[in-house]
């Protein structure tokens, strides 16, 4: 039942998007060529913009999937919602001019175009709040709210309750806990009562006219839960089980299908299949402009390197990088020749007597990273990831933190998550790994161009930097 009212609410979204991205091309042709606008170029029959109809209700629904905005997430904010769907509405209309470029049926009107774009954008996401404020609105009368019972009032059954009743707009209303535990007869948390122990389920689910029942009980307890199957799975209510493996689940947790048996994955992440390709395709693109665009910087920053010491320009060393495969991370010289021959490797410092005057000045600003950009086009790095750390480092943290090695997930890069946070150079390494995670659990298209957004706000220049 959750399912089907899911996609009920998917094809409510998706049949919305199409109707309001019409709309927007419409409205973008009779603006530009049934108002006082001129035309220099002559008017332009609406029937060539009609045959683009198909196109719009192909493209958009499948762009947007893939953005994720199909995903009812109830976590997602307005800005984070409304951010996807200006690089959803881009992307689209990328494509839609690339197809019209291949296709010349007719020429799209430059001004038209762009003003369908914005336009688009503004309608979809009007319409997409309208939707969202119009269910929220129903459900806080109580309408369309299924009712909820949870079988067990531990600390998983409280969890789920405490997500329930924050998230209102998932349409759920929690009315109480099934417990065996009698010292719970007289419990109440967050004003949710124990209606009735597991063997009284049926009358529970009677009494209080349930919908749905979650299974939140310990792995002890699974003749309970086999016990509650058996009596309610016969019974008009959606089941639904909340398994008790929190404590180990390092990413979200997902749902597979082997040859018909679920399995849970306990290690899902979203850099995956298309994300994956979508993240790439940016880095590529935008790695290639960069090393075009600062081509000019690269000469001056060469020849004060070599004026200083008459020493090589650039420096590679190792680095530990996705799956834990090793590279050679490429960056501006800003020590002396030869500086670890004494120390071996070991952390940069503030005032370390290493560094060359230029290199520290490259260091400070950053500069000394530029040259990444090769890297990251040659597929050893990301534009956005976790920072990659040298692998004599990576042995001595991965016996410290547990959870290091699952930052190799993913692509390092150049910037992250945690370095515009301020969690770079010799600082709290649990913190960078905590926010390295959180990037990896949490990763879209839209987080990226956020940290690269601040990072270029912020500029390169950082304390810690040395």
């Amino acid at each position: 039942m959750i399912r089907r009212q899911t996609r009920r609410l998917q094809a409510v979204y998706a049949v919305s998007d199409v109707v309001t991205t019409i709309f927007a091309l419409l409205a973008a042709y009779l603006i530009r060529f049934e108002s006082i606008w001129p035309a220099p170029k002559g008017h332009q029959p609406i029937s060539d913009y009609l045959t683009l109809l198909p196109v719009l209700v192909f493209v958009w629904p499948v762009v947007f999937y893939f953005h994720r905005l199909y995903q009812l997430r109830r976590d997602r904010s307005t800005i984070d919602e409304s951010l996807a769907i200006v690089v959803a509405v881009s992307l689209s209309g990328l494509m839609l001019a690339g197809l019209l470029s291949f296709w010349r049926a007719f020429s799209f009107n430059r001004p038209l175009f762009l003003m369908f774009l914005a336009l688009d954008v503004i309608l979809v996401g009007l319409a997409r709040f309208g939707i969202r404020k119009y269910l929220e609105e129903m459900w806080s009368h109580g309408i369309g709210l299924r009712r909820v019972l949870i079988a067990g009032a531990g600390e998983l059954g409280k969890q789920l309750a405490d997500k329930l009743l924050d998230h209102p707009a998932s349409g759920m209303k929690p009315v109480g806990f099934a417990d065996d535990d009698l010292g719970k007869r007289s419990f109440k948390y967050r004003d949710l009562p124990v209606l009735g122990t597991t063997k009284e389920l049926r009358d529970v689910l009677e009494r209080n006219q349930i919908d749905t029942v979650f299974l939140a009980l310990p792995v002890s307890a699974y003749k309970t839960m086999l016990r509650i199957l058996k009596d309610v799975g016969n019974e008009m209510v959606d089941l639904r089980v909340v398994p008790d493996l929190f404590q180990y689940v390092t990413f979200k947790a997902g749902v597979e299908d082997f040859d018909g048996l679920p399995v849970i994955n306990l290690s899902q992440v979203p850099l995956d299949g298309w994300n994956s390709l979508v993240k790439r395709s940016m880095d590529i693109i935008l790695s290639a402009g960069g090393l075009v665009a600062l081509a000019i910087l690269y000469p001056a920053i060469a020849l004060a390197i070599w004026l200083e010491d008459h020493g090589p320009i650039f420096y590679t060393q190792e680095r530990m990088g996705l799956d834990g495969r090793v590279f050679k991370i490429i960056k501006f010289r800003s020590m002396k020749v030869d500086a670890e021959e004494e120390t071996g490797a070991t952390w940069a410092t503030e005032e370390d007597p290493r560094r060359t005057a230029v290199g520290g000045f490259l260091r400070k600003t950053s500069l000394d990273e530029l040259p990444q950009l090769i890297n990251v086009f040659r597929g050893d790095m990301s534009l956005v990831g976790p920072r990659p750390e040298r692998p004599e480092f990576v042995k001595e943290f991965k016996e410290k933190f547990p959870q290091y090695m699952l930052r190799h997930r993913v692509r390092a890069g150049i910037t992250g998550w945690a370095q515009i946070h301020g969690w770079r150079g010799n600082t709290s390494l649990s913190k960078r790994i905590e926010y390295d995670l959180y990037y990896i659990e949490n990763w879209s298209l839209e987080l990226d161009l956020k940290i690269l957004w601040m990072t270029l706000r912020t500029g390169f220049w950082h304390r810690n930097a040395y």
